[in-house]
């Protein structure tokens, strides 16, 4: 179990932990990985962040902290872990409302990306200053994911809900790159 990232206080708890990627369930051969799992829970009761950084193991109060999970399941399961954790501080914590966040995925499509032509021909969706980021922001509309895709091939896909967007916003972008495939 890694880090918890508490906010002042309430109760919510964002809380997740390293794993093995899951294996998706798409066709395509090339596939992105789960990288991170954000997600959040009501423990339903007030909380002393400093009684539980200086008595819970492995804990510390920093609030830019977060480590991620790499399955929704294994979030869920950190997620209780923390709320029993806080409950044998001596909090009447619940386990309530957890929700998934944000999904983090990326993928090596192994080959390099024309991103200018691929910046003009697809304006609508893409932003590309060079000079300010290595990468080109593509802000699919459906599913609604931000790709960051970068000349290597290399390719993040965030601010999906459920696994299967980070899924289908790769089957829906891997033919475009492929278009814009440098020779």
């Amino acid at each position: 179990m890694d880090i918890a990232t508490l906010a002042p206080s309430t109760t919510q708890l964002q809380a997740t932990t390293s794993a093995q990627p899951a294996t998706p369930q798409t066709t395509n051969t090339l596939q992105p990985t789960l990288q991170n799992i954000v997600a959040t829970v009501n423990l339903d009761c007030r909380l002393d962040l400093k009684t539980i950084a200086l008595h819970a193991r492995n804990a510390e109060y920093n609030p830019k902290v977060v480590t991620g999970a790499k399955s929704e399941e294994n979030s869920r399961l950190a997620s209780r872990k923390y709320a029993r954790i806080i409950q044998k501080l001596g909090f009447q914590a619940k386990f309530s409302e957890f929700k998934i966040q944000n999904i983090v995925g990326s993928c090596d499509v192994k080959f390099p990306i024309r991103l200018e032509g691929l910046a003009y021909a697809h304006g609508h969706f893409s932003s590309y200053e060079p000079e300010l980021f290595p990468g080109l922001i593509y802000r699919m509309v459906k599913p609604k994911i931000v790709l960051l895709i970068f000349v290597s091939g290399k390719i993040v896909l965030t601010g999906a809900k459920v696994r299967e967007e980070i899924y289908s916003a790769f089957e829906n972008i891997y033919p475009v790159l492929q278009e814009y495939r440098k020779p």
